[in-house]
């Protein structure tokens, strides 16, 4: 299992790595910031939907 999550971790790296190669910061701030808006959605959902005890 712990070899399953560094080799995901290793292949997030190239593929960043990849993005800041070909000089493609901006897209990948996009990305990143769309990630954070789709997290923060989802817990908000969460805490909704949660009965308050």
């Amino acid at each position: 299992m712990s070899n399953t999550v560094e080799y995901f971790a290793n292949s997030q790296d190239a593929a960043i790595a990849l993005f800041l190669q070909d000089d493609n910061g901006d897209k990948l701030t996009d990305i990143l910031v769309d990630a954070l808006d789709e997290a923060f959605r989802i817990l908000n959902e969460e805490l909704v939907t949660r009965p308050l005890n």
